[in-house]
Order: C-alpha cells, then structure tokens, then sequence
C-alpha cells in the first residue's frame, strides 16, 4: 500500500534463509538468546499472528503473548514457515490492514503500528537466523528505514518502560555505522555477535 512499507522482500529474504539451516545446528544460539529452534517456532508463530492482526481476526491465540519453545517447532516447518511468510507480506498489502485498531501478542493497538511490529520482528529476526547460521544478510533499504525509525523511537529514554518484551537495552552506534548494524544496536544486539 502506497506509504506502508512492504513486508515481501523482508519475508522473503527470511524465507531464503531456510535452506541454510541443517537439522544438526537447530539447538545453536542465536543473537536474541533463543536457540534455532525457538527462533523457527517464534518466527512461524509471529507470520500467522501477524497475518491475522492484519485481517482483523478474533482468533483467541492473538490474546495472549507467544510463548516459543524448541518444543513447540511442528514438523514440515520448513514448507510451513515459507507459507506462512508469504502471506504475512500478502495480508499487509491490502490498504485495510493498516487501518483501524488490531491486537497481537495479547495487546490493542493502532493497526499501522502493528504492521510496522511485524515487519521489525521479521528484518531483525532475519538478521539473528542469518548470523546465527553464517549467513550472509541483506535487508530491503525501505523496509530497513522504516524499522530503524521504529527501533529508534523505543530507544529514546521515555519509552524505556515499553522495550520489556521486545529488545534488550540500546546500543549507540556512531551515524557513520552502516544502518543495519544501527539498527541491530539499537534494539538491544551486537552487531559483532557472536563476540
């Protein structure tokens, strides 16, 4: 939608990251203290939550906060999650979406802002599938500008209060930085993870 940024080229860079994840590295960590696996069923279960936050939904899993386990990663995840990607990025395209109010993760919230949510949860946990399993990681300059922006507004000292849940403390970058590594800062990681 014109003024909205498009979830597709995030969910599909996303998606591209699958095949570069083996069986036996499921149990590694991740930048965002989950293992692979944990972050698989967060990211499958965040695509569906934020597909219906798009459409409205009533669904009684969008009124509680997800809770992702290891555990919980169902099998054909890797079929299910490319799916379920895709029509994320479908369902915020429809000039609805971002209108009105919508809930996700047990919260009210404007409907413009909860699509920006999804696509911040989508681009940084692209970035810790991609650094976690060695992979190279690139990020749509537009999607990117829109989640820097959301990620700088938590960071400011007033919405401290707000950034439970959602990242770990800010790190400040110098603007020289590139962008994605701001990005990453500011929403709690190192952009040098592991070290």
């Amino acid at each position: 939608m014109p003024g909205f940024p498009d979830l597709g080229p995030a969910t599909r860079r996303v998606t591209e990251l699958l095949s570069g994840v083996t069986d036996d590295g499921l149990g590694d960590p991740t930048p965002c203290d989950y293992d692979v696996a944990t972050l698989l069923d967060h990211l499958d279960g965040l695509a569906l939550a934020f597909t219906l936050a798009a459409r409205k939904s009533d669904d009684p899993g969008l009124d509680a906060p997800p809770a992702p386990s290891a555990d919980h990663l169902a099998d054909g995840w890797r079929d299910r999650i490319p799916a379920r990607m895709a029509e994320l990025a479908e369902a915020w395209r429809a000039p609805e979406a971002w209108t009105g109010t919508t809930k996700a993760g047990g919260v009210t919230l404007p409907a413009e802002v909860a699509g920006v949510v999804a696509l911040d949860e989508v681009v940084l946990h692209g970035w810790d599938l991609a650094r976690a399993t060695g992979q190279p990681y690139d990020v749509d300059p537009e999607a990117l500008a829109a989640v820097h922006a959301f990620v700088e507004e938590a960071a400011r000292p007033e919405e401290a209060a707000g950034r439970e849940g959602l990242f770990g403390p800010p790190i400040r970058l110098p603007e020289e930085a590139p962008l994605l590594d701001r990005v990453v800062a500011l929403a709690g990681r190192s952009p040098s993870w592991p070290r």
